[in-house]
């Protein structure tokens, strides 16, 4: 008896591989063991409910929509000879909803008159109301561009994209239900991003590529290189001496009574920011081995390995240089502004507030390197002595076979 499995593209490829059912049940009892220690892990982790934080309506007034219905210039009220935006808004929501209420700007803000925003309305301490602006209203244009981004996905990858979308709103409940406030509730950041990113890995692949040997080589291969970036990112974020508090959201946090360990916070976001990208790469590596199985069944693990790792260079990359810039893109004010004051690029790197960036970076790309031979070596070793058969096709003859393999 022989498995039939089909790859996670598998499109409508009617190629068959025959999995030795050893190999195979070997594999998903590895699978179902992860899954399983992850879920109990989440279970362990999950928080009491119990709230300790300060309720930030204690730390100013009640933040509603309102509408700009004007917007002039005039004296500022604090010193005549200087000019403010005068701002009149009527509230959407709230107690003073339908009232008109004003308050300053400076005059280069970029309030005008139609613009929705959002105000901080309060009361002073003689009775009067006291409005402050709080931010821009953004809902309504991120909710198109929310609903361009899942029309695009529909579009193109039909039932894929709707699993892929699937996994998107597991992920997003994960880490709202359970990484943040179990994060809040006091407990290790790194286990808990490692738990949730375990979880997050099957739910996002299986639903996003269906339950098949192929997916859960993937799957094993992600949670094999998160392994990797959790350990490296606790040694190095210790080595480095990174304290975790050059992001200004922690003391906010502390403000509001919240208690965070700040180092294992910075921990736990190198490995929830590097998960996305393993899955990437496992997936496109195990896809490799299983279309190139398809196109040679007499393959054997050695030459899989060879042939699909060639293309994982190729794929890292370009991965890797895409992460750097990301961080550095994300960083780019910062260094602007020690570009701006004459520091050297050796001193701006190893402030802690760019030296987060780069030990950020320089951990996820391990983590990526290692998923390579690693997802490329599991594939192989499932798919080294399984057979291939078409049944709508003739065998491939010596003709239609690969070429050698060029030399590494």
């Amino acid at each position: 008896m022989h498995s039939h499995s089909h790859g996670p593209l598998d499109g409508d490829d009617e190629t068959t591989i025959e999995i030795r059912p050893d190999l195979e049940r070997s594999m998903w009892i590895a699978v179902v063991v992860c899954v399983i220690v992850a879920l109990l892990g989440v279970v362990l982790l999950w928080p009491s409910g119990s709230d300790t934080a300060r309720d930030p309506s204690d730390l100013g007034g009640e933040t509603v929509q309102a509408n700009v219905v004007d917007a002039t210039v005039d004296p500022c009220s604090f010193d005549p000879l200087l000019v403010c935006r005068n701002l009149t808004i009527v509230p959407s929501e709230g107690d003073l909803v339908g009232e008109r209420l004003s308050f300053e700007q400076s005059i280069d803000s970029l309030i005008r008159t139609g613009d929705t925003i959002l105000v901080d309305v309060g009361t002073n301490p003689d009775g009067t109301t006291r409005v402050s602006f709080f931010d821009f209203a953004r809902s309504t244009p991120m909710l198109l561009l929310a609903l361009l981004f899942v029309t695009a996905i529909v579009l193109l990858g039909r039932w894929r994209g709707l699993g892929a979308l699937a996994g998107l709103v597991a992920s997003l409940a994960i880490i709202v239900g359970f990484v943040l406030p179990a994060i809040l509730d006091g407990a290790n950041p790194v286990m808990v991003a490692v738990l949730a990113s375990g979880v997050i890995a099957a739910v996002a692949l299986f639903l996003s590529h269906g339950v098949n040997p192929a997916t859960g080589a993937a799957l094993l291969s992600s949670i094999a290189s998160l392994a990797i970036t959790a350990l490296l990112a606790w040694i190095f974020v210790g080595a480095t001496n990174l304290t975790g508090l050059a992001n200004d959201s922690i003391g906010f946090l502390d403000a509001l009574g919240g208690t965070v360990d700040a180092r294992g916070l910075l921990r736990a976001g190198v490995v929830s920011g590097s998960r996305g990208v393993l899955d990437d790469v496992t997936v496109t590596q195990v896809s490799a081995v299983w279309e190139l199985k398809r196109a040679r069944p007499s393959a054997n693990t050695a030459e899989l390995y060879r042939r699909a790792v060639r293309s994982g260079r190729d794929h890292i990359a370009s991965t890797v240089n895409t992460l750097f810039l990301a961080y550095a893109g994300a960083a780019l004010p910062l260094l602007l502004l020690f570009e701006e004051a004459g520091q050297s690029l050796s001193s701006a790197v190893t402030r802690e507030v760019v030296a987060v960036e780069v030990v950020r970076a320089l951990v996820g790309s391990v983590g990526l390197v290692a998923s390579v031979p690693i997802s490329t070596g599991l594939a192989a070793a499932l798919l080294g002595s399984a057979t291939g058969t078409d049944s709508t096709t003739e065998q491939p003859n010596a003709g239609d076979r690969l070429p050698p393999p060029r030399p590494d």
